[in-house]
């Protein structure tokens, strides 16, 4: 019987192929975001934290002997494992006012200040996705003013597409605490305290410097 002494990015896109799951469907199994699949198959080598790595032993030793002999023919063929699908995230700049709403993530192994974004499945609009995923993520209802363009993320290597919305309603609170800790409403002039200007995709500072 294979046995996985530390799970990494890798062997955890290797127990998705042999599993037979697309990312959206690994994402279900496992009960967490598909952009947690999503950052396995942009870094490979980075080990999820403790509690993932022992989500990921339970699945594997429910696992029955066909997908184990799968995972044992894909760890000894890297070359084989899975690659990340094309994959576009949307990605929503909610203003309120001079504030704008982020989402703390829960990284591998650090915290990161984020807009709230969703993976959108083939056929799925961009609007409607950023639209749904920060109500979900959030709690915050909001509607799209305009769309800012799009970009392959420099991190992640998926296609990320930006849309700038105005808040309606709702109140700020944490509805994904497997992958965020905090959500925020942030002042606009400190919003480069939490992520880095050189990080933001310069239409949304532009969008918003003119709002």
């Amino acid at each position: 019987m294979e046995i996985v002494k530390s799970w990494t990015g890798r062997t955890a896109c290797m127990l998705q192929g042999a599993l037979r799951l697309t990312n959206e469907q690994f994402a279900e199994h496992l009960g967490i975001s598909t952009r947690t699949v999503v950052r396995w198959h942009a870094n490979p080598d980075l080990a999820p934290r403790t509690e993932m790595q022992q989500l990921l032993d339970t699945t594997f030793d429910k696992a029955g002997d066909a997908v184990r002999h799968r995972f044992g023919l894909l760890s000894r063929s890297p070359e084989v494992a899975p690659q990340a699908q094309a994959l576009r995230v949307a990605i929503a700049v909610v203003q309120r006012g001079n504030e704008v709403l982020l989402v703390c993530r829960r990284g591998d192994d650090n915290l990161s200040w984020q807009f709230p974004a969703g993976m959108c499945k083939p056929g799925a609009a961009v609007a409607s996705v950023a639209v749904q995923e920060t109500h979900a993520e959030t709690g915050v209802h909001c509607a799209v003013r305009e769309e800012l363009g799009s970009r392959v993320h420099p991190k992640t290597g998926v296609l990320a597409s930006y849309v700038l919305c105005d808040y309606l309603a709702g109140e700020a609170t944490n509805r994904d605490t497997v992958e965020n800790m905090d959500v925020a409403w942030v002042p606009l002039s400190t919003l480069t305290r939490f992520i880095p200007a050189d990080r933001i995709y310069p239409p949304i500072l532009s969008a918003l410097e003119a709002a």
